[in-house]
């Protein structure tokens, strides 16, 4: 079954009965955080009522004093927490990036190992089969045929050439044609 299409008017005032819920949402939210703060501030800080003697000035002064340097250890102690905290992070992140990023992959040297080592090292050592590779080649003997030998002593061409090339080989045509 198809789905019935609503129409652009119904849409429209379905979208503004939706912004006008969120509208009322959101000014709820903001009458609730003003009460919240209102009800921390009564709560931390007490009406102030104004000494009319010097001594209770300096009573209050005192009071004013000793809270500040407690608020004050408390940021210090929680300032280096979050540096200790941020210095941690910090070096876990380098970690992480040396592990994720592309190692140098060393050079990797020729060892000469004799088939028996091979074997030896795969198999471990309580295997110990003795493998002679050169044992198991056919020995194969060279025959030359004559034709090879007349081919082979026909000589080089460059020793023709070198002959009759310079004075000794013109030379020599020359004579050879007197």
């Amino acid at each position: 079954m198809s789905e019935k299409k609503m129409s652009s008017s119904r849409k429209h005032h379905l979208k503004s009965l939706m912004l006008s819920i969120a509208k009322g949402l959101l000014d709820e939210e903001v009458k609730e955080q003003e009460v919240e703060r209102r009800r921390y501030m009564e709560e931390t800080c007490p009406p102030l009522h104004m000494p009319r003697s010097m001594q209770e000035l300096q009573e209050l002064c005192r009071e004013i004093h000793h809270k500040i340097d407690v608020i004050d250890e408390e940021r210090y102690d929680l300032e280096t927490k979050v540096s200790k905290c941020n210095k941690e992070i910090d070096d876990l992140t380098i970690k992480v990036q040396d592990l994720k990023g592309k190692f140098k992959k060393p050079v990797l040297r020729k060892v000469r190992m004799s088939a028996d080592a091979m074997l030896k090292a795969l198999l471990g050592s309580k295997h110990t089969v003795n493998l002679d590779l050169r044992a198991n080649l056919k020995q194969v003997k060279k025959e030359v045929k004559e034709e090879d030998k007349d081919l082979r002593d026909v000589g080089d061409w460059r020793k023709n050439i070198e002959d009759k090339a310079g004075m000794d080989g013109r030379k020599k045509m020359f004579e050879a044609e007197a």
